[in-house]
């Protein structure tokens, strides 16, 4: 499948594999005010085909930031890099927690890049995090 439909089945089947957490700021789809979208990492205006490899389950500010974003600046070095690819990278290798877990950092320039371009530490996300860390339901599992 190449075109744009996102069948019902490969839904589930991105939902499942994120576990039910946006593949970019990890917030909780079932705290979520907006549904999530399978979003296309490559975006179909760049070639993107609307296949599993390319799919990430992904909230609505993340989408929206993303848009068909592939790069961003890394605000340390001022590179312009790719940006964190789901399927292809590791999340844990680009990203960490601050003490708090309220904020996510980069550890990487693809990763400070993602952060700072999808803005993941949006205040909306960063005040859920910090309600749902004391409620104990923070940072996802």
């Amino acid at each position: 499948m190449t075109d744009a439909y996102v069948s019902n089945e490969l839904r589930a089947l991105v939902t499942e594999r994120a576990r039910g957490c946006c593949e970019y700021c990890s917030s909780q789809a079932r705290f979520a005010t907006q549904a999530f979208s399978v979003e296309h990492v490559q975006p179909r205006n760049r070639g993107g085909a609307t296949v599993e490899g390319n799919l990430a389950l992904s909230c609505q500010g993340c989408n929206n930031h993303k848009y068909n974003k592939t790069e961003g600046v890394d605000p340390v070095s001022g590179a312009s890099v790719a940006l964190f690819h789901p399927r292809s990278d590791r999340w844990d290798a680009h990203f960490a927690w601050s003490h708090d877990t309220t904020q996510l950092l980069g550890l990487t320039p693809k990763g400070r890049a993602t952060v700072a371009a999808l803005r993941l530490n949006r205040d909306g996300v960063v005040n859920l995090r910090r309600v749902l860390y004391a409620a104990g339901e923070h940072p996802p599992r």
